[in-house]
């Protein structure tokens, strides 16, 4: 068990779900009204076009960008009529931006590593939650665990980081979710079939001194209660808000993505890392800015030299004002939304590109 892995990428690798499998069969005429559920109730089902595409352009080069969400629909068979043609006239594939972690040690010192790996992820002193957790949110847990973890005491001794992400995925799973849909394994499959080059955009860093790292972050007092606190929130509130927005990707409603609100429990557990003494130690508290300019170097660089790319970023980085993709356009890149592709005639720099690239929002 690799600890700065888990436990970094844990908060921070929030920012580009890992994907699961997923199916690659040919695609489908788009679902009937028939196939979608409703949005505050249940998690949709069935095949699902998934939104449109963002266009991000300059000097005739276009990259198609695809926002991806987490969580989806567990049930949902994603097939975009686009996807294919896109990847297939494409040069590159940019895969989602992620956080990779590398120990400077070999096979055996990582092995040497497990027992104080595992002791990391529990609290000091062998306390449990309810010794470090105030007594209400102590509660709010023991409801919830009981509902989603039935009666098994292990992750009692946990720390609350790791203890509230135990307990988030099995919420998620309950609710008729999942955490990826399968995005990026449809993704890499179309890649391979139509022998387009797929470029991994990670921001890599090593850690030098495992030992002295695990050291560090066992007696770093990571202040994560808050975290613990946000995600209690999210499964007791904003589950139907969770589902809506799961729905809402799989059918290409990009109005309702825009309208509803995202939880902050990704923000405040990437904070209670980053801004930890470890953290600090290490050089990784700037790390998603380091992954910002990661993926926007490689983006730049696929534009200059390609005709044509496909990349995969969060949504939230395409509909925030000051995500990846407003960065691009205030460095003269023309980025271009679904909606506003179906809102402009066509015209010669859009020539080639796939008929219904903007199509599958309503």
């Amino acid at each position: 068990m690799r600890l700065l892995s888990v436990v970094c990428l844990l908060a921070l690798s929030g920012l580009a779900p890992t994907f699961a499998q997923s199916t690659t069969a040919a695609v489908p005429p788009p679902p009937t009204s028939t196939n979608v559920a409703n949005l505050a109730a249940v998690a949709v089902t069935g095949v699902q076009p998934g939104p449109g595409m963002w266009k991000v352009s300059k000097g005739g080069h276009v990259m198609w960008v695809l926002g991806t969400l987490s969580p989806l629909p567990q049930n949902m068979q994603w097939q975009s009529h686009d996807l294919a043609q896109i990847i297939g006239q494409s040069q590159e594939v940019l895969l989602s931006p992620s956080i990779k972690v590398k120990f400077n040690t070999g096979f055996f010192g990582k092995l040497f590593l497990l027992p104080s790996a595992y002791s990391a992820r529990k609290n000091d002193n062998g306390e449990t939650l309810q010794q470090v957790l105030p007594a209400a949110l102590y509660a709010r847990w023991q409801v919830l665990k009981q509902q989603y973890l039935g009666s098994s005491n292990s992750v009692e001794r946990w720390r609350p980081i790791f203890a509230a992400q135990e307990l988030y995925k099995k919420a998620i799973k309950a609710n008729g979710l999942s955490a990826s849909g399968g995005i990026g394994t449809t993704v890499e499959a179309l890649a391979k079939q139509y022998g387009v080059k797929q470029t991994p955009v990670d921001y890599q860093f090593v850690v030098e001194q495992p030992r002295v790292a695990i050291k560090d972050f066992k007696s770093s007092g990571l202040d994560d209660t808050a975290c613990f606190s946000h995600t209690l929130d999210s499964i007791e509130q904003d589950m139907p808000t969770m589902k809506a927005r799961a729905n809402a990707w799989a059918v290409g409603d990009l109005q309702a993505l825009r309208q509803l609100p995202d939880s902050e429990r990704r923000d405040t557990c990437v904070a209670a890392v980053t801004g930890a003494a470890f953290a600090h130690k290490l050089g990784i508290d700037d790390v998603p800015a380091r992954l910002e300019a990661t993926w926007l170097d490689a983006a730049r660089a696929a534009l200059t030299s390609n005709t044509q790319t496909f990349a995969m970023l969060p949504m939230s980085e395409l509909l925030s004002p000051a995500g990846y993709a407003a960065k691009l356009k205030a460095q003269g890149y023309v980025v271009e939304s679904p909606e506003d592709q179906d809102a402009e005639p066509a015209t010669d720099s859009s020539a080639g590109a796939p008929a219904n690239a903007g199509a599958g929002q309503h």
